[in-house]
């Protein structure tokens, strides 16, 4: 075992922790972190931000069921909903990370920065859109599904900054919206998992310890602490005055992004 293993458990108690108590997580937290982890590994830069990416989703897998127990426990999940979005979203995830696989790191670690951007403002701002309309038929459902897991998939996000703004705009009520935005979690986390998997399959000069696009090592020592730790970080929501330390996250994250384009750059 190497010292850099080490470090995967510390992100995971991080990545946890903010996970409880602002119910965001996944590549929004974790994919910066890893990308400069990486880095400093000296992995091959080609690799660099899919290995990031593939492993964040397959840590949403085992993340996203503790958090969709939790709100369905309160009542707050409308499966409704997730039954008719989620073939969208498996099929768009899946899809999408196929797709995000064969693009070069330089252009994928822009679209993530740009894609971080636009989630932190909306923290920032506390963005909540007014309803507008109704949730829409199967068809319309399917390809909301679609488009917000292929987003999410470049991400390596559950896709709550996409799925609670649709929701809420479509007259959700916002407990609900968060609650069924954990479910719709755990299918995007699957389909994604899967997808970066079967994307680096067959690349030549991945590290050591690789399940295609997942980095072993830090998987298993994100997800055991992040399960640890998000009781915690959602005990605390409740104590804590979350809005004002969510717009500080926000910027915290725009910042990370702003340091992974600097990194590319330079």
């Amino acid at each position: 075992m190497t010292l850099w293993w080490l470090t995967y458990p510390l992100l995971g108690i991080f990545g946890g922790f903010v996970a409880g108590l602002f119910g965001v997580g996944g590549g929004l937290t974790l994919v910066p972190f890893m990308y400069m982890l990486f880095v400093a590994q000296n992995f091959p830069a080609e690799h660099v931000m899919h290995l990031a990416l593939g492993t964040s989703m397959a840590t949403i897998v085992f993340t996203s069921i503790s958090s969709m127990r939790a709100h369905h426990a309160h009542g707050a999940v409308r499966w409704d909903i997730v039954k008719t979005m989620a073939p969208g979203l498996v099929l768009g995830t899946f899809g999408g990370s196929l797709v995000a696989g064969q693009v070069p790191t330089g252009p994928m670690t822009v679209i993530f920065v740009v894609i971080v951007y636009y989630a932190s403002a909306q923290m920032i701002l506390d963005f909540k859109p007014h309803a507008h309309r109704q949730m829409p038929g199967g068809v319309g459902r399917f390809v909301a599904g679609g488009v917000i897991g292929a987003i999410s998939s470049l991400v390596a996000a559950g896709g709550g900054f996409l799925s609670v703004p649709f929701m809420l705009f479509c007259n959700v009520a916002i407990h609900n919206a968060v609650g069924t935005s954990a479910a719709l979690g755990f299918p995007i986390a699957v389909a994604g998992a899967v997808g970066y998997m079967a994307a680096g399959w067959n690349e030549a000069g991945l590290p050591a310890h690789t399940f295609g696009y997942v980095y072993l090592p830090a998987f298993v020592g994100i997800v055991v602490m992040s399960i640890t730790m998000a009781p915690f970080g959602a005990r605390l929501a409740h104590r804590l005055p979350v809005k004002k330390l969510k717009r500080a996250f926000g910027a915290f994250l725009a910042l990370l992004a702003s340091k992974m384009l600097y990194s590319l750059i330079g």
